[in-house]
């Protein structure tokens, strides 16, 4: 992470209801080169709201995102705000890789199409290039061997992984995890998790909504605490998990060890 650096995520305002639900209440957090950025909160903080607002799945009500400067999903226009067209979403989508909690792979398709697929059809990449890169991802995510098997037939963990590496093949300056152990088994989620600090500790910018404490941890440069929409506490690891201000906070902390400590037992 490179604080001194200008922040390659800016989250500035932001805001998003559903009818009478106000789901984000003036979110403010900027993102910076290489940081990983762990969010916890209870379930219905906004989280995975706050996530899909960064790429633009979730329309904001009201604030801005901003990747490297460039407001994302909209465009000024004679003093107005206008919502890019599809194709100029799926360009600035480029640069924004997310993996969700259901792997959404192509079920027709093997796990080479799947990685290939985007490579080919948004930015051009020749097939033969699309499927060297993809053979090296899929050795990179430990799945070697398997470029010819439909997601019907691999573990929840393995195509947690394919996913991965799907979003990786776009070549991505930020990646999103919203959740991406939440579907595994128990036995499966230490490889997805693995793959993950392999990728921070290669200085790839990362926001991860994640309920494994002890991955945030570990791996984080800085954890958010949400709940009810909005930013209750941030800091280091250190001082948001083992050192919280905020009552909410450790009142959630406490929730999960407890939860955690009756599941292992």
């Amino acid at each position: 992470m490179n604080a001194d650096s200008d922040p390659i995520i800016q989250i500035e305002n932001l805001s998003k209801h559903y009818g009478k639900l106000q789901v984000l209440r003036g979110v403010e957090l900027n993102v910076y080169p290489g940081e990983v950025v762990c969010i916890i909160g209870p379930s219905g903080s906004g989280k995975s709201t706050l996530l899909r607002c960064v790429n633009h799945l979730e329309k904001p009500d009201g604030g801005v995102v901003r990747l490297q400067g460039e407001t994302v999903g909209v465009r000024e226009s004679r003093g107005s705000l206008v919502e890019l067209t599809p194709a100029e979403l799926a360009r600035q989508r480029v640069d924004i890789g997310m993996v969700f909690q259901s792997f959404n792979l192509f079920g027709h398709m093997t796990v080479l199409e799947n990685i290939i697929e985007a490579p080919i059809q948004v930015l051009g990449t020749s097939r033969s290039k699309a499927q060297e890169h993809a053979m090296q991802l899929l050795e990179w995510v430990r799945l070697e061997g398997k470029e010819n098997t439909y997601p019907r037939q691999l573990s929840g963990g393995q195509q947690q992984r394919a996913a991965i590496a799907r979003a990786l093949a776009m070549r991505p300056k930020v990646m999103l995890f919203d959740e991406p152990t939440s579907a595994l088994d128990p036995e499966t989620v230490g490889e997805v998790l693995s793959i993950m600090r392999r990728l921070a500790n290669e200085g790839l910018t990362m926001m991860v909504v994640t309920h494994e404490i002890d991955f945030a941890r570990e791996v984080a440069d800085r954890v958010v605490f949400m709940d009810g929409g909005a930013i209750v506490e941030m800091g280091t690891p250190a001082e948001v998990l083992d050192r919280p201000k905020e009552d909410r906070t450790r009142q959630f902390l406490s929730r999960i060890l407890k939860s955690n400590s009756a599941a292992q037992s």
